[in-house]
């Protein structure tokens, strides 16, 4: 006799009690592993989207880096003829994009209504990675000392989970190649490894994307934050540790936020801006790394197997209540 709907929704309760304990939060918080730290010489990015001018020098500069090539969108064909590189959004060929955030008139910068603004998407650097909690090769590391999350194509199988798991929709996988393989920014390690500053950085004329120590840009930000809007300031450029020739500009009205800093765990990247995050694209996340939850839940229930050994469990006793059941029928 065969499991009715019934019995097998039963079965499968009792096999899937990670479902079941997910669906509660109070449950879940006691399967929750403890939160990873940022390294204490953490390096990241502020990426102050009022500076920004979208003239896309940290995209050319990025895929001259890297040794991207060049990305057509067949939409734009017809008027590029192959010779802009026009990338619309990241993929397996752009480590990094200028996009816009448009509305009405667009008469004025950094201003939600008939305004418009840029922001800059790329890796985030996170500080717990779903990229590499997912990452069944361990393809996808976390620097110890620097914070970087890098990708190793050699141990890299394709699966693409680190696509599915990251909440910023960083790893993309380049669907063009032939052999395929998964592409995202990795904050420029062959040139961090020479002394140089990350390409997008080094060539930003204005300071929008500024490299250095996460706790040296978290006080830059602070200063920002502290100045009156409208006074003159010296913003810093390329590398906050460098001595540069600075960019000179009235310091703007930024909203009283920080993006990075408390989304899914903490990013070493942090963002700036006048209009609010979720208009430039940026998701809205729990503070709580996802990675925090999935590790902590599987852990738990794999440990000592007590996961198969429920499904096991469950399913023995249904094929033994069947079995009975048929017996007693036959007789």
């Amino acid at each position: 006799m065969a499991l009715n709907r019934r019995d097998f929704l039963k079965c499968a309760a009792l096999g899937g009690a990670a479902a079941g304990t997910a669906a509660s939060t109070e449950a879940a918080a006691a399967f929750i592993r403890p939160p990873k730290e940022m390294p204490p010489k953490a390096v990241g990015m502020l990426y102050d989207s009022t500076l920004c001018i979208g003239c896309r020098a940290c995209v050319d500069a990025c895929k001259e880096a890297n040794d991207m090539p060049v990305e057509m969108p067949v939409h734009l064909s017809d008027w590029n003829e192959g010779t802009w590189d026009s990338p619309e959004d990241l993929s397996g060929r752009t480590l990094n994009v200028i996009k816009a955030y448009r509305h009405g008139t667009m008469e004025a910068k950094d201003r939600e209504t008939d305004g418009y603004a840029f922001v800059k998407r790329h890796c985030l650097h996170c500080v717990d990675p779903s990229c590499v909690s997912v990452c069944p090769v361990s393809a996808m590391r976390k620097d110890p000392e620097t914070g970087i999350v890098t990708h190793d194509p050699d141990a890299c199988i394709g699966c693409r989970y680190c696509v599915y798991g990251c909440p910023f929709g960083v790893p993309q996988y380049d669907l063009d190649n032939p052999f395929g393989k998964i592409a995202k920014c990795q904050f420029c390690t062959h040139l961090q490894e020479k002394g140089q500053t990350p390409a997008c950085c080094d060539v930003c004329p204005t300071g929008a994307s500024l490299f250095g120590l996460v706790d040296d840009l978290k006080e830059e930000t602070e200063r920002r934050f502290a100045m009156q809007p409208g006074t003159l300031y010296q913003f810093p450029r390329g590398n906050l540790s460098e001595d540069r020739p600075r960019h000179e500009a009235p310091v703007p009205k930024y909203i009283p936020a920080v993006y990075g800093p408390n989304e899914a765990g903490g990013t070493q990247v942090h963002y700036l801006s006048a209009v609010a995050f979720e208009k430039l694209g940026l998701p809205k996340l729990p503070k709580r790394s996802f990675a925090q939850v999935s590790e902590g839940i599987q852990h738990t229930l794999y440990k000592n197997l007590i996961a198969p050994a429920l499904l096991l469990a469950g399913l023995a006793f249904f094929a033994w209540r069947n079995a009975r059941k048929r017996d007693q029928d036959e007789a």
